[in-house]
């Protein structure tokens, strides 16, 4: 087997060949030269800046991508990781009015729906019987076509049937629940812990394996003070900026 030049290079530095990627490219992003939002340049063109192998730039932006500098998206290229999005949580908390406060463009996606019974936990927080028919949506939100969070959201039925087809139209949970009648909602409790994204998270998120996310467990009520949803969000924690407000 032929040995070439780089794969030479790379075993002879070892750690400091991918590691002098990482830090030459941060040193890039903290200086300004690279901006939140800018476009990496190719592999193949990071390779020839720092005369080594493409195996050796993946591995030095993979580092990058762990600590949450720069996002990876598949058959678009490297970008900055933009700046943290200021995201207040209160009575009502809606995504896309937070969105259109900071100049982010917001778009919901129904990843999948499905009728399926509650279980404890979700009968509990949409004071239900236990085994009750219920949606359950998985939903990913976007800013400006970055992946924010993504939920678990179950609704009580019959209700709410219909309505995964309403947000998959509208990519608004506010505008489909229009659909079915509710002018309005609130927010009845709020819960927030942290912890690793797991593999299936991080992919849908766009993030390295390991990266911190924001759990945001709540509780929804109609105007009535009816319970009418139980979310599960997974923020990534370094693309949000919580505020709790009143």
């Amino acid at each position: 087997m032929t040995i070439t030049r780089d794969q030479v290079l790379d075993r002879a530095l070892g750690l400091a060949a991918w590691r002098q990627v990482a830090d030459a490219v941060e040193a890039d992003i903290t200086s300004g030269r690279l901006k939140p939002g800018d476009r990496l340049a190719p592999e193949s063109q990071l390779a020839e800046r720092f005369g080594v192998n493409r195996h050796t730039v993946r591995r030095g932006l993979a580092m990058l991508a762990e600590r949450g500098l720069v996002r990876a998206t598949q058959g678009s290229g490297t970008f900055v990781e933009t700046a943290p999005v200021v995201y207040p949580i209160g009575l009502k908390t809606r995504f896309s009015e937070v969105m259109a406060k900071v100049g982010r463009e917001a778009r919901g996606e129904l990843v999948s729906a499905e009728h399926v019974p509650a279980d404890k936990g979700i009968a509990e927080a949409l004071g239900i019987e236990k085994g009750s028919p219920i949606l359950q949506m998985h939903t990913i939100y976007r800013a400006d076509g970055v992946p924010l969070s993504f939920a678990r959201t179950c609704f009580p039925l019959p209700r709410f049937l219909g309505l995964d087809q309403h947000f998959a139209a509208k990519g608004s949970l506010t505008k489909a629940y229009k659909k079915l009648g509710i002018e309005d909602y609130k927010r009845l409790s709020t819960r927030i812990t942290a912890r690793m994204a797991d593999p299936a998270e991080a992919a849908q998120l766009d993030i390295a394996p390991g990266r911190v996310v924001l759990i945001i467990s709540s509780i929804n009520v109609d105007l009535e003070g009816v319970r009418i949803q139980a979310t599960q969000s997974r923020f990534v924690a370094d693309r949000v900026e919580l505020t709790i407000e009143r």
